[in-house]
């Protein structure tokens, strides 16, 4: 009976990650993935990688817009690869950042890639503690089974 609770909370912070913008179809591609059964905890592992990814990516952005001269085409570089790898997963705030930031590094405006970066950390931190939430109810799901 627990794990039904559970499942019912775990759907209900999908749905409301949906409602407020944080997910967009391309996750529910990813969870057809794993409900076919053959790959249980996919989605998981597919966030997790992304999550990983965009930590790493956002701190080397900042590092390039800490040097003294910026390199506009490698920050341009790391915020597609971060809007590709969160367009692939369906985090669609984060997507969205990254598209915003594009106008500023195509001016080679630093302190609106500054503002940019702050925006876009943020909307991953947000969208990150929601999956990180997500992956609790699961492994919690997981332990009732």
């Amino acid at each position: 009976m627990a794990a039904v609770a559970l499942k019912n909370q775990l759907n209900a912070h999908i749905a409301s990650m949906f409602a407020a913008g944080f997910l967009d179809k391309q996750f529910q591609e990813l969870q057809m993935l794993q409900d076919d059964g053959s790959s249980p905890g996919f989605v998981s592992e597919v966030v997790g990688l992304f999550i990983d990814d965009a930590e790493k990516i956002t701190g080397l952005i900042a590092g390039l817009l800490d040097q003294p001269v910026v390199d506009f085409d490698k920050v341009d570089a790391l915020v597609h690869q971060l809007k590709g790898s969160s367009a692939s997963v369906g985090a669609q705030r984060v997507k969205l950042s990254c598209e915003q930031f594009h106008s500023y590094y195509e001016a080679k405006n630093r302190d609106g890639c500054v503002m940019a970066l702050a925006l876009l950390r943020n909307e991953f931190y947000d969208s990150r503690s929601k999956f990180q939430t997500m992956f609790q109810l699961e492994q919690q799901i997981e332990a009732c089974s």
